[in-house]
């Protein structure tokens, strides 16, 4: 009997996975490739390989409907950061992302936003599957880089949905449920009753990845930075070990993950011509994915479908996009910016609120601060239900400085780790074992951002006594540091932190305004119940033991305004 690649999970089954290079022979009966076809056609296993992080920048999903998120990996940091406190999202009818802000209905199983995770994620550990396939449990000296580059991916995925899933995180609850598992070696007659693993169970099959990933990937040279190395797999143990509370190992590795880098310069945060746009203008990030002419996002739609026309407001005069001239840029939340020091080079990332005051005249003049086309500010924010420029984000730049055409400012690279994290990752971890140890590391990384920065002035602890004074601060250092960058859920429930929307002053919407206490939670956290994403329905109609989580609950009114 031929070996077939075999679908992640039967809900999705019917997914035609589209990879760039990649061969597309199928068996008719089937409708994917055999293990005997890919074998046989030149150069399969590298086209297989290289279609694994490949596809991350691809629309494919749910593409003939142009959906403006559909534009690969970099979508889920938007689904993400929104669930929180920390960008706040207007309901103006163009903001794409207000489902997963407003505690949606869509949020619930049997609804298409709930689709998008299991398809994405599914259709991309079935390429580590099949890569891993193919190479073979011993992988000859040809495919182990390839098969190194498949297991560090898979456990990337695994990793996310994971922390997506969980109603517990792994040192909360080890017992807690994921989502289940798909390897290699698994029957497709399993796939109708496979459970969700177990936080221990998954995180377990995680390391036991990157243990295959490092072993494979020493002594590889990767082309770029948009495939894993080494540094890439001990960063995601540094991940890995931060989330179980590991602390000593956790450290070890996000130290190895720092080799060969540097942090960015102030400069290099601010550069308005390569900032946040590039892997190659500077030695910070480390691993990343790039949006190039030819995929299909920046080819359909006007390239309204991609994270350019979601993040970037600096093309004013292209007459697009949904940061730029819908009415939908992304702005920072008002007491976080109230939190940062002036003296702190991030916080020219973010409009000042204070220029909302000021005419027309004054604003231009001020807002050349930030932008090298002061008025496409006042462009994109123009086009929004509250007209305001304030807390506007210029964190992510157009490739190049180029401001008239989308199709070429939107061709850029997105950050997927960065050294700065794992210098977070080490300075928490070591202050979790010596408090004055991680002091000293973070009060080290913080003054390459604010020279005058001193320790013990963020410690606030939204509503949650989990984290302690010296993880609140590491904690507010994450926030401001990777704004954007899709990891502000993730930290939210690994610290069990409330959210907070309604103070004086605040810029969330109205009707939004939510804060802790105000909203449902999952078996006693303080953390919204949205945020513990619901398994698409086609799952647990065809997988048998596959258990749901509970559909969250939009809460009914705003909450009293919080005093700081």
């Amino acid at each position: 009997m031929k070996k077939i690649f075999k679908i992640s999970t039967l809900a999705t089954l019917a997914l035609s996975l589209t990879m760039s290079g990649c061969i597309k022979e199928i068996d008719p009966q089937q409708g994917y490739a055999t293990s005997g076809q890919a074998g046989n056609a030149p150069g399969a296993f590298d086209n297989f390989v290289t279609a694994i992080t490949n596809q991350l920048t691809s629309s494919y999903s749910f593409g003939p409907a142009d959906y403006p998120w559909d534009y690969g990996y970099p979508t889920f940091f938007l689904m993400r950061d929104v669930m929180g406190h920390d960008m706040p999202l207007e309901d103006d009818g163009h903001n794409w992302y207000l489902n997963w802000y407003s505690c949606g209905t869509g949020l619930g199983p049997q609804y298409l936003y709930c689709q998008i995770p299991w398809t994405y994620y599914y259709s991309y550990i079935k390429s580590c599957n099949d890569v891993i396939t193919m190479a073979g449990p011993e992988p000859s000296e040809a495919h182990r880089s390839g098969a190194g580059i498949a297991y560090a991916m898979r456990a990337f995925f695994y990793m996310d949905l994971a922390r997506m899933f969980a109603t517990k995180s792994y040192a909360i609850d080890p017992q807690a449920e994921t989502v289940p598992l798909v390897l290699e070696t698994t029957d497709l007659s399993g796939l109708a009753s496979n459970p969700r693993a177990t936080n221990e169970q998954m995180w377990a099959q995680i390391l036991a990845d990157l243990d295959k990933a490092e072993a494979y990937l020493e002594g590889y040279t990767r082309p770029d930075k948009y495939t894993p190395d080494l540094s890439v797999v001990y960063g995601l143990k540094a991940r890995a070990y931060l989330t179980m509370e590991n602390w000593a190992q956790a450290e070890e590795y996000a130290r190895l993950a720092q080799q060969g880098y540097s942090a960015l310069t102030a400069e290099q945060y601010l550069d308005r011509a390569n900032g946040f746009n590039s892997s190659t203008a500077n030695n910070s990030w480390m691993f990343a994915v790039t949006y190039k002419p030819t995929d299909l996002v920046l080819q359909i739609n006007d390239a309204d479908s991609s994270w350019g026309s979601q993040m970037i407001p600096e093309v004013g005069a292209s007459g697009m996009g949904y940061a730029a001239n819908y009415g939908a840029p992304k702005r920072i939340d008002y007491h976080l910016y109230q939190t940062i020091p002036a003296t702190d080079c991030r916080k020219m990332c973010y409009v000042d609120f204070a220029i909302d005051d000021m005419d027309e005249a004054a604003a231009l003049e001020a807002l050349s601060a930030y932008s090298d086309v002061p008025g496409d500010l006042l462009t994109s924010a123009a086009a929004t239900t509250s007209k305001a420029v304030g807390g506007i984000s210029v964190k992510f730049r157009p490739a190049n400085g180029n401001h008239t055409n989308q199709y070429e400012a939107w061709c850029v690279a997105v950050p997927l780790m960065r050294v700065e994290e794992m210098q977070l990752i080490e300075a928490e971890a070591a202050g979790m074992q010596d408090e004055g140890r991680g002091i000293q590391l973070l009060t080290a990384f913080a003054q390459t951002r604010d020279p005058q920065y001193t320790y013990g002035t963020h410690f606030e602890a939204y509503g949650s006594t989990y984290a302690n004074s010296f993880r609140n601060e590491v904690w507010w250092q994450r926030r401001v540091e990777f704004w954007g960058e899709g990891l502000a859920t993730f930290d939210i429930k690994r610290l069990d932190k409330g959210v907070i929307r309604s103070y004086a002053g605040t810029n969330h919407a109205e009707g939004y305004r939510w804060n802790v206490g105000g909203y449902n939670t999952t078996d006693g956290s303080t953390y919204p119940d949205w945020m513990n994403l619901c398994i698409v329905q086609t799952e647990t109609n065809n997988n048998s033991a596959c258990s749901q989580n509970p559909t969250p609950v939009m809460p009914t009114q705003d909450s009293p305004e919080y005093n700081w």
